[in-house]
């Protein structure tokens, strides 16, 4: 699976996505383009799925007919934090089918 993390994902979490390939935005040059865009070029890249921090996409997104799905870090990014719940956002990245969308709550305590 060809996956993008956005620039407030976590890089550490890459290393949990075994089997998986991990593309940035940053890395890609669409750092800048509003999620609107960044999801077109994705698909357009044959992105299967996208790893963001951004909440909001849901609701200002029709995310209706995408064949991109979305996994969404909810909570805290705070790394000390993320990384004890590596494999159970591999399980939901492993399991994300095309166009869905999910959120991973990340408690921060």
């Amino acid at each position: 699976m060809l996956i993008l993390f956005d620039h407030g994902a976590p890089r550490g979490v890459a290393r949990a996505l075994r089997g998986h390939t991990v593309i940035t935005a940053k890395a890609r040059g669409w750092d800048r383009l509003a999620n609107g865009a960044l999801l077109k070029v994705a698909e357009e890249a044959a992105v299967d799925l996208l790893f963001t921090t951004d909440q909001k996409i849901r609701y200002q997104q029709n995310l209706t007919g995408r064949k991109i799905a979305i996994v969404v870090l909810a909570g805290t990014t705070k790394w000390s934090r993320v990384r004890l719940h590596l494999e159970r956002i591999a399980a939901v990245v492993d399991a994300a089918p095309p166009g869905s969308y999910t959120e991973i709550p990340i408690p921060f305590d």
